[in-house]
């Protein structure tokens, strides 16, 4: 399982290489791009900064604020050896990429991916989301009059949990579908897929 730390630090990555950035911007990007329950806190963002320093994927360019103070303040650009470690990871379809919060990183970062990493990390979170309804269905407690099995906030916070699992699990299918019949529409499209399709038909 990927580790918080390690998302957040792909992530930061993934944003650098749009366009440099100076902490307070980061942050704000990633607040909007990771959707985790709570705000992103620069205590947890800077020290993710230092380490990636230290391991030399980004580096710091101090420029002067526009305004009337001209202060200074540091923009984060990201190195080539950031641009090749991103490149590798963000193309990792293991089981690692299924996870709740890497997952949401990853698919956001899906434009920079092949279709066939793309499809195995859906169909990979898929089954991980399909395991773990299985799991919820199989092992809810049936509801008993007068126990704590029958209170009915529990019963719905229950139910709430399934069907929300439920409806990302039918979203899911539609990407898979979706990204399937994008492939089908290029080797449709490319002469030599063309002829192997009629080659396979006859």
């Amino acid at each position: 399982m990927a580790s918080k730390g390690a998302t957040l630090e792909l992530a930061v990555l993934g944003l650098l290489q749009e366009t440099p950035l100076h902490g307070y911007e980061l942050r704000k990007r990633l607040n909007l791009l990771l959707g985790w329950g709570r705000l992103l806190s620069y205590g947890s963002l800077y020290p993710a900064l230092k380490r990636m320093l230290r391991a030399g994927w980004i580096t710091e360019v101090t420029s002067a604020s526009p305004g009337v103070s001209r202060r200074q303040r540091i923009v984060y650009k990201i190195t080539p050896e950031g641009t090749k470690f991103f490149g590798d990871q963000i193309t990792e379809a293991g089981p690692a990429a299924w996870e709740d919060e890497n997952f949401n990183m990853r698919f956001a970062f899906f434009s920079r991916t092949s279709a066939d990493v793309r499809l195995r990390i859906l169909e990979g979170r898929r089954q991980r989301l399909q395991e773990r309804l299985d799991r919820a269905r199989t092992t809810q407690p049936p509801s008993q009059p007068g126990g704590r099995n029958g209170d009915r906030y529990v019963t719905e916070l229950q139910r709430h949990s399934i069907e929300s699992v439920e409806r990302e699990v039918r979203w899911l299918t539609e990407l898979i579908d979706a990204e399937r019949g994008g492939q089908a529409r290029e080797a449709i499209g490319d002469p030599r897929s063309r002829h192997q399709l009629r080659t396979s038909q006859e």
